[in-house]
């Protein structure tokens, strides 16, 4: 055996026993007579100790361990006489009487700890050694017990696990496919799915009424912290089910991850529209850890002369709570990154309510005192706050004042990572226009079910129409999404018709499932929550390449494999690909 234990299970109550042990050399430290190593495994660290007056030719052994050294050594566990409680295996130690090294390594390129001296790029790179740091381990760690309690909880409520195709056919809608060329059929091409939609709604066509799959994913566009190539969901669907069904069903989901992974009792889960969402937050992901709602001021601040106001539709802000102290500095800051070309505010208007009840503002040539009370009263004021308003185009303008309100819960410390407020958004619309190409598209998809009492309006008030459809957010992340699906063929193909499908395309691209519903398709519905999502917000991390054991960066480029890659010209003779140079 290579090892009797592992480098972290060895306590006080193993005294005098003999053991073996393997592992990676993480720390060498030598003290004339006497040389202490770290042997670390996935484990934990245990600290072997080798004595010159014991044995002169193993001390001298151990002293030529480099780090990352692959070692077994076979010893007896004995008390440390410096003791570090910080460690399950602080009290004891290893007096190793034998020593075989299992594999040399070279100089690493960065250190293997937690504090590592790596960068990303370097890490990303040598993935392979990042992931022997705890800190990267653990995040894998919390990803399998995640994945683990998802199971636990939809088996338990007869739930079936399916696996659905990797290989299918391309679609237009949505974010880009992954095309795959077929050998077999030259000149035509598979592609990844970007989510196993329609395949899960063929499942319940099928009569297996619970389905879900923890499932890869994968869609061409551009990368960002929260987004990789290749992803993973928890795709689940339902049948002969309502909204609020599926709503406590996942929400039990979500309540119990909670509890197992990250021992917090979450209560019931608050629910908003998506007009609320819009409204109060300008975001239909808003972040409800701290308040800070849109106040709207058109019918008090118009009318005064100040163009700005005057010519925008919308004049909206925030009270910021404690913070009229701000210096000049800080309001050039916030004026700065309101005008950012990501965010697209023109700038930003202030009114200070000051610790001595006098109101200054920084519009004060339009507005008197009188007038600037309004403004208190309107955002419920108190003294020592300030109030922030932006002005110009309705979505433009709520959209820059989320950034502004998010930029304002962070510098007030206001977004705790430790901290989970999860929120349930409901009835979004089900189109939304699309300047570009001048036609409605599904803001979802296509397969999402109106509302009943809104069917009508597909005619009349395309725009008007809402969803039957709800997302989940946590912290200001949508988290997970679904909707009530179309289950008879006239309803689909009428949203096909609104989409701008001619009935030729629709049945080239979706007549499988049509045809399916022609074959008695039973109410149904489902959700799909972002795997890597979640788990970097158990994490507390800001990215979920770190919750992913291969990553790749943000061009989409796997650096430690130097993926992608050009093949060979045979290989694409084969498969009759031809490329411009």
């Amino acid at each position: 055996m290579h090892r009797t234990h592992t480098c972290g299970e060895l306590t006080i109550n193993d005294l005098t026993k003999e053991v073996t042990l393997s592992g990676w050399v993480a720390k060498s430290r030598d003290l004339g007579g006497m040389t202490f190593i770290d042997l670390r495994d996935r484990y934990g660290i245990t600290q072997l100790v080798f004595n010159m007056e014991d044995n002169e030719q193993l001390c001298s052994e151990a002293r030529k361990l480099g780090r990352e050294f692959v070692i077994k050594v076979t010893g007896t566990v004995i008390e440390r006489s410096s003791k570090n409680l910080k460690m399950p295996t602080g009290e004891i130690e290893i007096k190793v009487s034998k020593l075989e090294i299992l594999n040399a390594a070279k100089t690493v390129p960065f250190m293997i700890e937690d504090e590592t001296d790596g960068g990303d790029d370097l890490r990303m790179k040598y993935r392979y050694l990042d992931l022997r740091r705890s800190v990267v381990r653990k995040n894998m760690e919390l990803r399998h017990k995640v994945a683990h309690e998802t199971r636990n909880f939809l088996s338990s409520h007869k739930f079936i696990e399916v696996e659905t195709p990797v290989l299918i056919k391309s679609t237009p809608e949505g974010a880009r496919d992954f095309v795959v060329p077929s050998r077999m059929n030259p000149g035509e091409f598979y592609a990844l799915p970007q989510s196993p939609q329609t395949f899960k709604q063929l499942l319940m066509v099928s009569g297996f009424d619970r389905y879900f799959q923890i499932v890869k994913c994968f869609r061409d566009e551009d990368l960002r912290a929260d987004r990789q190539p290749e992803f993973t969901q928890i795709d689940c669907e339902m049948s002969f089910v309502e909204q609020e069904d599926i709503l406590n069903m996942f929400e039990g989901l979500f309540k119990h991850l909670f509890k197992s992974v990250k021992g917090i009792d979450i209560p019931s889960v608050p629910r908003m529209t998506y007009a609320d969402a819009m409204k109060y937050y300008g975001s239909d992901k808003p972040d409800i850890r701290f308040e800070m709602k849109f106040v709207e001021l058109n019918d008090i601040v118009k009318g005064k002369d100040f163009k700005v106001f005057d010519d925008a539709e919308l004049v909206v802000g925030i009270c910021a709570k404690g913070c009229a102290s701000y210096t000049r500095k800080q309001m050039d800051e916030l004026t700065d990154f309101v005008k950012r070309p990501q965010i697209g505010a023109t700038g930003l208007v202030y009114c200070r309510y000051n610790e001595d009840g006098t109101i200054k503002s920084s519009v004060d040539k339009f507005y008197n005192e009188e007038e600037l009370q309004k403004w208190v009263n309107a955002f419920e004021a108190e003294k020592g706050d300030i109030i922030l308003i932006l002005a110009g185009n309705a979505n433009k303008t709520r959209k820059a004042l989320n950034e502004l309100r998010l930029e304002m819960g962070n510098r007030m410390g206001l977004r705790d990572k430790n901290t989970f407020a999860p929120l349930w958004v409901l009835d979004f619309p089900l189109l939304e226009f699309d300047e570009e190409s001048g036609r409605w598209h599904a803001m979802h998809h296509p397969f999402t079910s109106p509302k009943p009492e809104d069917i009508a309006l597909l005619e009349t008030n395309p725009g008007a129409v809402r969803a039957n459809a709800y997302d989940m957010v946590l912290n200001g992340t949508e988290i997970g999404g679904g909707s009530i699906r179309i289950h008879n063929k006239e309803l689909q193909a009428l949203m096909f018709k609104h989409l701008g499908f001619s009935k030729e395309d629709a049945q080239k691209q979706f007549g499988f499932l049509m045809d399916a519903f022609e074959f008695g398709a039973p109410p149904h519905g489902g959700i799909a929550f972002g795997f890597d999502r979640l788990c970097s917000l158990f994490a507390g991390l800001d990215t979920i390449r770190d919750v992913i054991a291969f990553p790749k960066n943000n061009s989409g480029r796997d650096v430690m494999i130097d993926s992608p890659s050009t093949i060979a010209q045979d290989q694409l003779d084969e498969l009759k690909i031809a490329t411009k140079n």
